[in-house]
């Protein structure tokens, strides 16, 4: 079967694209957006078209036209929670996006950008482990108060991805193995993969400081933060705590190339937080560890920061007792998609159908 899948990732402040032909690459771009072309889109859905227009020319410019694709495939966005693999785009799913994601970002968009592409030539548009995908065990969930369920907020594509790929160079499946997986990147999330699931996880808002989020603070402390500052509205206090925390409020930057730099020169302060990012992101790889009763094949690093050495080294260094430990740098969250995506198409795995308690299912 001959398959040409586009894959697109939206973020912030790029869109990544790729095409893959029988699960071989042919190209793959990072369409870069100026902080002054987001801030005149500043809504997703105006960014849509924009988005939309850079993409097909970069397929012009690969001399891709639409209509030779077999599917395009988007990143999952911000859903209520759903299972992990592959999903249909369909209309509930696009109301969602549009009308009332559980959160506002960027990669709400894959799934529209995906349709738009697929859609006029009659071909399907999918997602594929999604952001909200959740497999976690519902005692997982419980919290300390009744009102609040924890959910599952990790970095799947990614740390799916990888775990797939140290298991095939194990000569196993992803669904014989064990493994506790942290993205490293401008969020950390840790979590834990258990024969093909990720059982738990702990998120990027409730677990180690990054280079641009706060991680888990004291709630007390917190608390008092906010009425200090005279009750800031919702939004304020969600820029306290992403963005304008981590190494950025330490550090003035979230670049730990830049930090690391002032740590070879002798910085103290720099040495010491970066030391704390580490620190923190081992304890939450510890904290996995009895959610799959201490019976790990190995620990995966993995994400942008898990290029640093330095990161590394002080991580593994507190975690090897647990288990080896990989480390698999970057991201192949484009892979991940497109290979998804062909799998489906050669009916290797069953596409899912999306289903909204608001929209329904078509």
């Amino acid at each position: 079967m001959d398959t040409l899948i586009l894959a697109v990732n939206p973020g912030s402040t790029s869109t990544k694209i790729a095409v893959y032909r029988n699960r071989k690459e042919v190209f793959r771009e990072e369409i870069r957006h100026s902080l002054k072309q987001v801030e005149t889109h500043s809504s997703l859905s105006s960014q849509f078209e924009m988005r939309k227009a850079l993409i097909s020319r970069a397929l012009e410019k690969h001399g891709i036209a639409p209509e030779e694709l077999s599917c395009a495939v988007g990143r999952g966005g911000q859903l209520p929670p759903v299972k992990a693999g592959g999903y249909l785009v369909n209309g509930a799913m696009k109301r969602r996006l549009i009308e009332g994601p559980v959160i506002r970002h960027a990669s709400n968009l894959g799934a529209l950008l995906a349709d738009a592409f697929a859609s006029p030539c009659g071909k399907p548009a999918f997602i594929y482990d999604a952001v909200s995908s959740d497999e976690m065990r519902p005692v997982a969930k419980i919290t300390g108060m009744p009102e609040i369920r924890r959910q599952s907020f990790c970095h799947v594509l990614n740390t799916k991805a990888m775990a797939r790929k140290a298991a095939e160079k194990a000569g196993k499946k992803y669904e014989e193995m064990n493994y506790i997986v942290a993205h490293l990147g401008g969020g950390i999330s840790v979590s834990a993969h258990e024969h093909g699931r990720i059982v738990d996880s702990i998120g990027d808002d409730d677990g180690p400081f990054s280079p641009e989020r706060s991680g888990s603070v004291p709630l007390h402390a917190f608390i008092d933060l906010c009425f200090r500052d005279g009750t800031p509205g919702r939004e304020a206090v969600l820029s306290r705590l992403h963005g304008k925390a981590g190494m950025a409020a330490y550090m003035k930057t979230s670049d730990c190339r830049k930090i690391e730099e002032r740590i070879r020169k002798g910085d103290e302060k720099a040495r010491q937080i970066y030391e704390a990012q580490a620190y923190q992101a081992a304890k939450a790889i510890g904290e996995m560890a009895p959610v799959i009763h201490g019976k790990i094949d190995a620990v995966i690093l993995t994400g942008g920061l898990a290029c640093s050495r330095k990161m590394t080294s002080m991580i593994r260094k507190r975690v090897r007792f647990l288990a080896p430990v990989i480390v698999m740098p970057g991201d192949c969250e484009l892979e991940a998609l497109a290979l998804g995506a062909d799998r489906i198409l050669r009916k290797e795995e069953k596409v899912r159908i999306y289903k909204d308690p608001l929209y329904g299912s078509r």
